[in-house]
């Protein structure tokens, strides 16, 4: 059985250098997936111990994404999906949305 991060580094074949963002949870703190993304020159970033909140703006800003830009349609390739999401970006997102910040 392929994991995610088989089947993501098939179909992308990124480089050396890769940057990976993880949380200390034990399936990525385990020696097995640790040695497999060194294996690849996969590099890890990971926050200290309880900082739970090292990932919590990255985690919302593609949370709002998923619901507000990319959910509502049925990309079927690569290419239409980021042409959707980069529209959303430029004419939604920071035109006309109501951020939180703003109240």
């Amino acid at each position: 059985m392929k994991t995610a991060l088989d089947l993501a580094r098939l179909s992308r074949r990124p480089g050396a250098g890769l940057g990976h963002q993880a949380d200390r949870g034990s399936q990525y703190t385990a020696t097995g997936y640790r040695g497999l993304l060194e294996c690849c020159g996969i590099v890890v970033s990971r926050s200290g111990k309880g900082e739970p909140y090292a990932t919590a703006l990255r985690e919302r800003c593609f949370a709002t994404l998923k619901a507000e830009g990319g959910e509502r349609h049925d990309f079927q390739t690569p290419e239409p999906a980021r042409a959707g999401l980069l529209e959303y970006r430029a004419v939604f997102y920071h035109r006309q949305r109501l951020h939180s910040s703003l109240g």
